[in-house]
């Protein structure tokens, strides 16, 4: 059976949708295999789902941050990934919410609990620009 799934199109999914999508394709496998559940498919899949969602180091971003670093051209490395992650781990331990990152001239305001950046912005748009809605921030 063919793969009818592109992975490099998953984000374009929703939750619900990829889920019924794999559903249906395990229900067709078990079909031709002769098996009866679809468990063992279906737990694969939350795991695969969540990692994809979630980004192997826990760290999402939202639409709006992803428009605002493809339009100020921010690519961001591994390790400033990594950096954020730390940042994030950092905030959580205080009992922060809502954080400001700031790290390589970059701020990022990042729901904690979530773990999703939700917007960012390069040096040029931090000067005499107001953060609003964050109860700490994190200098890295």
């Amino acid at each position: 059976m063919t793969n009818m799934y592109n992975m490099k199109n998953i984000n374009n999914y929703s939750t619900s949708k990829l889920y019924n999508l794999v559903s249906q394709n395990a229900k067709l496998q078990n079909q031709n295999s002769g098996a009866s559940s679809t468990k063992n498919i279906s737990a694969d899949f939350a795991s695969i789902l969540n990692e994809k969602l979630n980004g192997v180091e826990g760290l999402r971003f939202s639409k709006h941050a992803e428009t605002r670093l493809f339009e100020r051209k921010i690519v961001l490395s591994e390790s400033q990934k990594q950096k954020i992650v730390e940042a994030v781990k950092k905030a959580e331990q205080k009992g922060v919410k809502e954080s400001l990152i700031l790290m390589d001239s970059i701020a990022f305001v990042v729901n904690i609990k979530n773990r999703t950046v939700i917007t960012a912005a390069d040096s040029r748009e931090l000067k005499d620009n107001v953060f609003t809605n964050i109860d700490g921030a994190v200098v890295i």
